[in-house]
């Protein structure tokens, strides 16, 4: 059952006596993981079982950030290292058939190798639409440059991970695509007017799928001239009422520089706005413990929400085999498509 709104990153590759007493205390309705948090599938398997015994939940959600290319979290050699989001977007070019089979068959095999080490939600697919002047980031993570491109591409991310029984998470909504700057470093401001904010909205708009979503630390000045997307009610009621989507949505990390003020401030900021929950992702200790001021349990509707998205991640995958040699063959399968 959803606890309380906020999910944690946790220090390293094993739980601290310390983390431990303060999660119980904390609550936290999710984990997310993170590349200083895997070393070895035992290490892996280990660290999510002491992640089920402080939830005390059977499938608590377990978060990662396995897009592929640059960000990937599970590190070779234990692991597959997944091509980038990039690399579909420019087949799509050349064939947009085999691109979305390969693009499809790529992320089903992402579900499956997260689903075998007990995580459950991947923080995929990043539908922001890429610009000329975008920050490079987004070219170098990005479904696309066009609104349809980019929604075709990441439906086959989605179901793909849904498949494996994988719950994903868009982002970052409402679109990061025109931003200049990357949001980890600074805050992005965005002029452009709401009418060619609405191209951006498409992609998010047509894949409702998902139980979560993701927001940024983007301002949109056309809507709101001070506050970025992930703090502002103005963009929550844009996601909400332009966009339609009735899901979880979360805060991208509330660590990142493109937000001022103490954490405290960033999460109270977030949850006033109309964020559902805060996601906080350094592992900071006193950073978390900080967080038990603003914890509260989930009620309304984020909980219904919360509980969507649950069940998503919980799934089991529509299609069974997950042994080595049903991953060998779809590994086979995508090199064909990709050559």
């Amino acid at each position: 059952m959803p606890k309380n709104n906020i999910i944690v990153g946790v220090s390293g590759t094993n739980l601290t006596v310390e983390e431990i007493d303060l999660f119980r205390d904390l609550a936290p309705w999710g984990f997310i993981l993170f590349s200083r948090n895997i070393a070895s599938p035992n290490q892996l398997s280990n660290l999510i079982e002491q992640i089920r015994q402080v939830a005390q939940q059977d499938e608590p959600p377990v978060l990662i950030d396995q897009e592929g290319g640059r960000v990937s979290r599970l590190p070779a050699p234990h692991w597959r290292i997944p091509p980038s989001p990039s690399i579909f977007a420019q087949l799509y070019k050349l064939d947009r058939t085999r691109a979305l089979k390969a693009c499809y068959l790529n992320n089903l095999l992402i579900g499956y190798e997260l689903k075998q080490c007990g995580i459950n939600i991947n923080c995929a697919p990043m539908l922001d639409i890429a610009q000329a002047n975008s920050a490079s980031i987004i070219h170098e993570r990005g479904l696309g440059s066009t609104h349809e491109q980019v929604s075709a591409l990441g439906n086959e991310v989605i179901n793909g991970l849904l498949d494996a029984g994988v719950a994903p998470v868009i982002k970052h909504m409402p679109g990061h695509g025109r931003a200049q700057s990357d949001s980890h470093f600074s805050l992005p401001i965005v002029h452009a007017s709401k009418e060619a904010l609405t191209t951006d909205f498409l992609p998010f708009k047509s894949l409702s799928k998902p139980a979560m979503a993701m927001s940024a630390h983007v301002v949109f000045s056309a809507f709101d001239k001070d506050l970025p997307a992930s703090i502002s009610p103005t963009m929550y009621q844009v996601m909400r009422e332009q966009i339609g989507f009735d899901g979880l949505i979360m805060t991208d990390d509330i660590n990142m520089h493109a937000l001022s003020g103490s954490i405290v401030e960033r999460a109270t900021k977030a949850l006033l706005a109309g964020a559902d929950m805060v996601l906080h992702c350094s592992g900071n200790f006193e950073e978390m413990k900080s967080l038990l001021s603003v914890a509260t349990p989930l009620t309304g509707k984020a909980f219904e929400r919360a509980i969507r998205a649950e069940k998503q991640a919980q799934m089991t995958p529509s299609q069974q085999d997950m042994s080595l040699n049903g991953l060998d063959e779809l590994q086979a399968q995508l090199k064909v498509l990709l050559k």
